[in-house]
Formats: C-alpha cells, structure tokens, sequence
C-alpha cells in the first residue's frame, strides 16, 4: 500500500478530494483519482458516503482517456469492498459501454470494474441487459488483450444466469482456445468458465 492512503483516510480528506472530481482541471483529477484508488483499497464508507460512485459514472464518459481509464479504476477498488455491491451495480450499463471503448486501457479497467460489479445478481441481470456478452466475448478472442482475464471470469458469472448460459453455450469454442494460452492463469479461468456453461441441472 503506497505511503500516505492510510494518513489520508485518518484526515477524513476522501469526501473533499470527493467533491474536487468536480472542479479541478483534468491533471489535477487524473492525481485525485490515482490518490481514491490507493485509499479505496484499505476502506470505502466515507467515498460512498460522498457520493463518489455517481460522480465516477459521470467521469466514465469524460473525453479524457486517462480519466475515463482512472474512474473505471477507482470503480473496481469501491467494487471490491461488501458495502458498495449495490451502488456499484448502478454503473453496470455503463460500464458495459465501455468494453468497446477505443483505448485497451478503459477496456481493460471497465471489465475488471465490471467483474466486480456483477457479483450480486442484479449486477448479472444488468449486465445481460446491457448487452455485455457479445463485447466480452470480442475481448475473450483476442489474444493480446488486457482485459482478457477479466472478461472470462465475468462471462463465467453471467453463465450462472440461465440466460446467460443459453447465450454462451454457442460460444464454448471462444473458450476452448484460450486452453491453449501460454498464462496458466487464462488457461484455468477458461476451463472454469467451460465448466460453468456446460453444467447441467
């Protein structure tokens, strides 16, 4: 943990670094949102509190690439923590939006914030809604992409949903070469991921 997230959070200064999303210059956001996403790992009341997830939806549309990538970011760490599920689950369309967007960063930070904001069921009923599976399955298939991990464990979720898996079961094949990929850690997810589309009631 970078020095300093734990003085901050003790100096309560998350609700007004918070609140500077909204009026600082875009480096001086680009800095608070690197400073939320150190604090937010260690806790996150007092930013959900402040009503940091609408103001980082807002964010997620900003024209700033970096800010964009940053906000999704910061997402993922409040999605980390029990408390913020529900909150989080709110930005699921438009961080589906995202899984298209044209720099592979913001894809790769939107998918991870994405997996996380999928873990309660509504999460998963918004995200199919939302139209996540077909950009999931794109970012599945290629083979440098940075979200890859992300979108198999979070296509893997979907796949608990019977809608979900009716969908998948089509696409066994996206996930039937990712057996072959050289991260072990792509490998086991993929045949999790198989497992979990292919299971029977």
């Amino acid at each position: 943990l970078p020095l300093g997230a734990v003085d901050i959070l003790h100096a309560r200064l998350i609700p007004l670094l918070v609140f500077k999303l909204k009026t600082e210059s875009d480096e001086i956001q680009e800095l608070i949102l690197n400073t939320l996403s150190d604090c937010l790992r260690v806790e996150a009341s007092e930013a959900l509190a402040a009503g940091a997830v609408t103001i980082l939806k807002e964010k997620l549309s900003h024209s700033s690439v970096a800010i964009r990538s940053k906000a999704a970011w910061v997402l993922l760490e409040i999605g980390t923590h029990p408390e913020a599920k529900s909150e989080v689950c709110e930005v699921v369309p438009v961080l589906v939006g995202l899984l298209e967007d044209s720099d592979p960063e913001v894809q790769a930070s939107a998918t991870g914030a994405l997996m996380f904001a999928i873990v309660k069921p509504q999460g998963r009923f918004s995200a199919l809604g939302a139209g996540a599976v077909p950009p999931l399955l794109k970012l599945v298939a290629e083979e440098t992409s940075q979200a890859r991990l992300s979108a198999i464990k979070t296509l893997t979720m979907l796949a608990e949903l019977p809608g979900g898996r009716r969908t998948l079961l089509d696409h066994i094949g996206t996930f039937q070469q990712c057996l072959d990929d050289p991260c072990e850690a792509v490998k086991r997810a993929a045949k999790i991921a198989i497992s979990v589309i292919e299971w029977k009631p």
